[in-house]
């Protein structure tokens, strides 16, 4: 691959910073960019954060992981679990963006598209990529979806993957902004929500963007 390889920290609802760190970031059609899941609650603008990324896929080579916020939102309008949890968790600002109305198709064609694309990892080179963690035993086809899913680094670091790759996930938010890097895994959930940052790193060379929840680039 000449591109380069990107992964990006857990966005939740905010636009403005996503929009900020891709314009630094200028993507080519040879770059490959993972998004690591967790799009929607929480922040301000949910639906414009999936505009932004399917604006983005036609630009770049895109790979949007699932987060655990994605698969409540969709247990919710599928039907298959009580809405109380997915609101008191974000749910609420999702639906606002979304201009909700009572009907639970509030989701736009494109969108649902959009969800039905994502994936629970994405390998490649020497990495590996998923929302929360992993079991370091089995291979990534056999890895259990509540550990990609939900599993938060506090209840413990998992050891190193068998294949040798490293782990870049998301999902446990850093208290003070930072990224997590232990060798075998990387964190970049550097808890933009929670009045940190928005991050983005290029895997090979370890440069690193980052921006503010109002969208100041921090330089």
């Amino acid at each position: 691959m000449s591109g380069r390889l990107i992964a990006i920290g857990d966005i939740h609802g905010f636009n403005e910073p996503l929009r900020t760190l891709i314009d630094e970031i200028a993507p080519t059609p040879e770059d490959v960019i993972v998004t690591l899941g967790d799009y929607v609650d929480r922040g301000p603008d949910s639906k414009g954060v999936i505009d932004t990324l399917i604006e983005l896929s036609q630009k770049t080579q895109l790979i949007p992981l699932i987060g655990n916020h994605e698969e409540m939102m969709l247990n919710v309008i599928e039907g298959e679990q009580s809405h109380h949890g997915w609101l008191r968790y974000g749910g609420v600002e999702t639906l606002d963006s979304y201009a909700f109305d009572g009907e639970m198709d509030f989701l736009p064609p494109e969108h649902v598209e959009f969800f039905n694309s994502l994936a629970d990892f994405f390998v490649q080179d020497n990495y590996f990529f998923t929302h929360a963690a992993y079991d370091p035993s089995l291979d990534f086809s056999q890895q259990p979806v509540e550990l990609l899913r939900w599993h938060s680094l506090r209840a413990g670091i998992p050891d190193p993957h068998i294949s040798g790759k490293i782990a870049v996930v998301g999902h446990t938010a850093s208290d003070d902004g930072t990224i997590l890097d232990v060798g075998h895994l990387v964190c970049l959930d550097t808890n933009c929500y929670g009045g940190g940052f928005l991050t983005a790193m290029e895997m090979q060379s370890r440069q690193v963007w980052q921006a503010t929840p109002d969208g100041q680039f921090v330089r």
